[in-house]
């Protein structure tokens, strides 16, 4: 059954288009991945979803419901938390607070602290650093403290925007063995990534943007294994 369902979207900066109609779901307890270049639109899709830009045609329905119209933290506490790109942690603020502050659309202190021991259990590095400030975190920490301030409002989807952008290989890899943990503990995700063989290693199923367009689609298997993406995605091995 779909939980997120977008139909026919078109997204615009000024006269610049940068969605050209694009129609995809995510299914509940997937993890479905979009693909592709710089400027494909990957980003503008996510940012869209989650209230921060507006469209200009089209519809977003989340369990059957129209996200179109309603504000960024309305849409939060329906469900949707959006860990974007570049992971905009606050470098002031403790690992703690950062926290908290993914906690913002949620009252009961019992509940939060249970799901704040989730997320040092997921990230036990977090946990040694609780007081430590964010902006003293490295590269990786920081990451790691941007998906798991996005999973303390408890989403139902969880939207990533580029979880593996500037990590060493090693730090990719455990970024993205906690990613499939959190869809296993009942998690839905829309993964935008560039590093499409990591982005196909745990997908459900992908879409492959071009220019606002998408061009394919396909189970994770189908993707790695079509010619056209392995040329220009997967280094054509």
């Amino acid at each position: 059954m779909a939980l997120l369902e977008i139909e026919n979207l078109h997204v615009s900066y000024g006269a610049i288009r940068a969605l050209h109609g694009i129609s995809f779901r995510v299914d509940e307890g997937e993890i479905v991945t979009l693909i592709g270049a710089n400027g494909a639109g990957k980003s503008t899709t996510l940012r869209t979803i989650s209230g921060l830009l507006y469209p200009d045609k089209g519809r977003i329905v989340y369990d059957g419901v129209d996200l179109v119209g309603k504000e960024a933290d309305a849409i939060v506490r329906m469900g949707i938390t959006h860990v974007p790109e570049g992971r905009r942690i606050f470098a002031p603020l403790t690992v703690r607070e950062n926290l908290e502050m993914g906690a913002y659309t949620r009252r009961d202190r019992k509940e939060i602290e249970e799901t704040m021991e989730w997320v040092f259990e997921l990230f036990p590095r977090l946990r040694e650093r609780a007081e430590q400030t964010g902006g003293t975190l490295s590269g990786g920490e920081q990451q790691m403290l941007a998906l798991a301030r996005g999973l303390m409002a408890k989403p139902r989807l969880l939207l990533m925007d580029e979880p593996s952008m500037g990590l060493a290989p090693i730090l990719v890899e455990e970024i993205f063995d906690t990613i499939q943990e959190i869809n296993q503990q009942g998690v839905t995700i829309l993964l935008v990534e560039q590093n499409a063989h990591m982005a196909l290693s745990v997908a459900h199923r992908g879409y492959v943007l071009e220019t606002g367009v998408i061009h394919l689609e396909g189970t994770a298997k189908e993707l790695r294994e079509n010619p056209q993406v392995r040329e220009a995605y997967l280094g054509g091995d």
